[in-house]
């Protein structure tokens, strides 16, 4: 017995001894990997600090001040006109104070002393939450009394009555960069208005998250509408005052039925540029530009899923991944394994298959693209089984062509379809090249 107890106790103090050079190795190995974790989270944060934040246009105060003071001023605005308080020595800091360091626009300007008198709401109105398409109404803003009026639905152009008292107008809204977003054929009309009336108008120049690259085909003077109003390819890969300066040097803000190689009519332009921004420049919006665009990921395949608007798909819409996903009862479960049902929500309130089971693409954590990808509306067009209902009127205004529905029903595939792109994006770059204002 008393060997045994001598046994045990050798074994216990070796195992004692064995454990505790295990745990002062792996206590060591811990310290060395929070070591190492810590110099990743502070070589992280330099990284970060290392490249020098963007300043938009409208956090510029001190640039346009003069050109807004003792005057009546009208602003183009929505939910993405924010200003963010950097500086201690900010006009209106004072008064700042009292409210979040980040403030809109209009607040922004009426803490300054400016006398701002209208503002102009474009699609999805001065808050941002109407569905896509539909009519926003003239009102009064709640947080400030200003009369706002609506340039969507049947009042896209300021009325001469409506800028009457208006010494210059303001235009500050965050674009995506696609062609058929809405927010620079607003930008066409108000220029076009204020021009007609001698209004300067000044543009809070903004990043476009779709800015670096150009694709997609150059839209056709018979295809124009509100979803398409340039000469230019659905991805333009300009910023909005880029955008703006085009616009009024290439003389398209004459009239919409103007002949686009004339140029008479000229707009009072002045563009309050950014800090810190190139094309190349990754960014991502900090307020969603409009309801169905929740994320970056949306924004980025807006360009290639926005085809869907014009097709029976559902391109997530009734969903909390707009843009992100696509899909239609029609498709075959077997190849399009992902599904879902639309439903009513904030900016789609009666979706396309409501209800429904869609079988479809979950596109939330594709690539970041640097081009359009039309492999997902050729596969959709060929794997439903009702080809000849596939489009609808629609596609064509959003194509800026009938050309692109046409080479899809003949089975071209999409390098080929891109190939037929070339030569209109070329020119279109030597025109962009005279505009732009950032590397």
């Amino acid at each position: 017995m008393g060997l045994t107890f001598f046994k045990n106790t050798v074994l216990l103090v070796v195992l004692t001894v064995l454990s505790c050079g295990n745990s002062l190795q792996n206590k060591e190995e811990r310290k060395k990997n929070r070591e190492q974790r810590e110099k990743i989270t502070v070589k992280t944060i330099l990284d970060s600090l290392s490249e020098p934040q963007i300043i938009v246009g409208a956090e510029q105060y001190h640039l346009y001040a003069d050109l807004l003071k003792g005057k009546n001023v009208g602003v183009v605005a929505n939910q993405t006109s924010e200003v963010t308080i950097k500086k201690a020595n900010d006009p209106a800091i004072e008064e700042v104070k009292k409210f979040k360091m980040q403030m809109h626009l209009v607040d922004y300007l009426i803490l300054n002393k400016i006398s701002v008198k209208k503002v102009f709401a474009p699609e999805h109105g001065f808050r941002g939450t109407a569905d896509a398409g539909e009519h926003v109404k003239d009102g009064i803003d709640k947080e400030t009394g200003v009369p706002l009026i609506s340039l969507y639905g049947s009042n896209k152009k300021p009325s001469p009555e409506q800028l009457k008292g208006i010494d210059v107008m303001v235009f500050d809204i965050q674009d995506v960069g696609a062609r058929f977003y809405t927010y620079i054929s607003t930008l066409h009309y108000v220029m076009e208005a204020c021009a007609e009336l001698g209004i300067p108008v000044i543009v809070l120049d903004r990043p476009n998250p779709n800015g670096h690259y150009i694709d997609g085909p150059i839209l056709e003077k018979e295809h124009q509408s509100f979803v398409g109003m340039h000469p230019v390819p659905i991805v333009h890969g300009m910023t909005i005052g880029e955008y703006a300066a085009m616009i009024n040097g290439e003389g398209w803000i004459d009239n919409l039925g103007s002949d686009w190689s004339k140029k008479r009519t000229y707009c009072d332009l002045t563009i309050i540029k950014m800090k810190n921004y190139t094309h190349q420049t990754p960014y991502a919006l900090p307020i969603k530009p409009s309801p169905n665009l929740p994320n970056a990921q949306s924004i980025n395949l807006y360009p290639s899923l926005c085809f869907f608007e014009g097709t029976f798909i559902n391109a997530g819409r009734g969903t909390d991944m707009q843009f992100q996903v696509f899909g239609a009862p029609s498709l075959p479960a077997s190849n399009y394994t992902f599904s879902y049902t639309p439903q009513s929500n904030e900016g789609a309130k009666n979706p396309k298959f409501k209800g429904q089971l869609c079988h479809g693409k979950d596109l939330r954590n594709e690539p970041r693209l640097s081009k359009i990808k039309l492999e997902w509306l050729i596969d959709a067009y060929n794997a439903n089984g009702k080809k000849k209902d596939f489009f609808n009127s629609f596609f064509v205004k959003l194509a800026g062509t009938d050309k692109l529905q046409k080479q899809i029903e003949q089975g071209l595939s999409a390098e080929e379809i891109r190939d037929s792109w070339k030569e209109g994006l070329s020119d279109f770059q030597k025109i962009r090249a005279k505009y732009l204002l950032y590397p």
